[in-house]
């Protein structure tokens, strides 16, 4: 798209404006806003920054943890929803599986097709979380970091962006501690620290909270735990699931009144049965039902595994549920992003990276520019 141009409702990081854009080559080199009075520009698509899942097992069939292929299908499978930039992301495995995956990830990096999503690292959920919070991760393959030399270890970190680790595991502050200053950013999460604890892991260097509410100790007004510590620390960002059945719309709100806008994130933790209806696989030796839109360990037991959105489903949710398009756009968007350290996109702005989705009036993917060129 060198030298084209793009006109809409464009969603900036605090309004709406019907505007137009310059694209050359792979950037935004002007911004011109020509009607910021609300409602202007009905019949121009909204043009909304891309989206940045951070916290992705799969989609449309495919598998994080797969080969080439598979994550070559995954990332055209999230572009088609608007996400340009993603996190593949690993579950508990036994640590040989996760080395050879790693390699497996690093070598495909710089050969993910250019027709899909953007891959700017790669994420591990596990093996270091706590048995207590495991959800639906297989408790015979959890580990605490006490008991693995370093050297089991580091073979994972090159390339690595983002890793879960509960604080209060024998040797889990150490882990997180080592690991932060490497530059992987540590997510508190799967934890059943107490207030104090989880503290403890936010000031031994993690930043974000994997899925607020899910797989940790919570509110309690006698017991606080992760939850608590991660809605008061100012400096945490928190993933938030909005599918609606992993945390009541009503506690979205409660965020958003207790977070700073742009702490918190949109994550779809999806399976790769994502998109493709109901049925069932098998993750790290665990089966898993997708019915209805809802996945669950198949064990009768009910608990959460994942689930099959994608973020343009969750913008979709948060706008219905009450948040502003501009707040809901920067939480599957800008915020992901600055929780990586990533500046050079995720944003409508001049000198930001091409990255755009195109969206009718029910905020449904109808177009989507990856680097300054149209792939849908």
């Amino acid at each position: 798209m060198t030298g084209s141009e793009l006109r809409g409702r464009l969603i900036l990081d605090d309004s709406v404006a019907v505007g137009r854009l310059v694209i050359e080559d792979d950037r935004i080199a002007a911004v011109d806003i020509e009607n910021d009075a609300p409602g202007a520009g009905a019949d121009l698509p909204y043009i909304s920054p891309g989206f940045v899942d951070v916290h992705v097992h799969g989609w449309g069939g495919h598998d994080a943890m797969g080969d080439a292929h598979a994550l070559d299908g995954m990332a055209r499978a999230l572009l088609r929803h608007g996400v340009t930039s993603f996190l593949p992301t690993g579950v508990t495995n036994p640590l040989p599986v996760l080395h050879a995956w790693a390699d497996r990830v690093r070598a495909w990096l710089p050969a993910a097709p250019a027709n899909g999503a953007d891959p700017i690292g790669f994420n591990i959920e596990g093996p270091f979380i706590s048995h207590a919070k495991k959800g639906a991760h297989n408790p015979s393959l959890l580990l605490n970091p006490a008991d693995v030399p370093w050297s089991d270890i580091e073979p994972l970190v090159d390339g690595l962006t983002v890793m879960t680790v509960a604080p209060e595991i024998p040797g889990g502050l150490e882990l997180i501690r080592r690991l932060t200053s490497l530059g992987v950013r540590i997510s508190i999460g799967h934890s059943n620290a107490d207030l104090a604890g989880a503290l403890a892991g936010y000031d031994a260097g993690g930043v974000t909270t994997t899925h607020l509410f899910n797989g940790m100790s919570g509110i309690d007004h006698r017991s606080p735990g992760v939850a608590v510590a991660a809605l008061t620390r100012d400096d945490a960002w928190v993933e938030l699931i909005a599918d609606g059945h992993h945390v009541h719309p009503a506690l979205w709100r409660i965020i958003q009144r207790t977070k700073p806008a742009d702490r918190m994130m949109l994550i779809s933790d999806a399976l790769s049965m994502a998109g493709m209806g109901d049925g069932r696989l098998t993750i790290s030796g665990l089966e898993i039902e997708v019915k209805d839109g809802r996945c669950t360990l198949a064990d009768g037991s009910g608990t959460l595994a994942g689930s099959v959105i994608a973020l343009d489903t969750a913008v979709r949710n948060m706008v219905r549920a009450g948040f502003s398009l501009p707040v809901a756009v920067a939480a599957a968007s800008r915020n992901p992003l600055a929780m990586l350290g990533v500046t050079d996109r995720g944003r409508v702005a001049e000198g930001q990276l091409a990255d755009l989705v195109e969206l009718d009036d029910d905020l449904v993917v109808r177009g989507v520019v990856r680097a300054g060129t149209r792939i849908v």
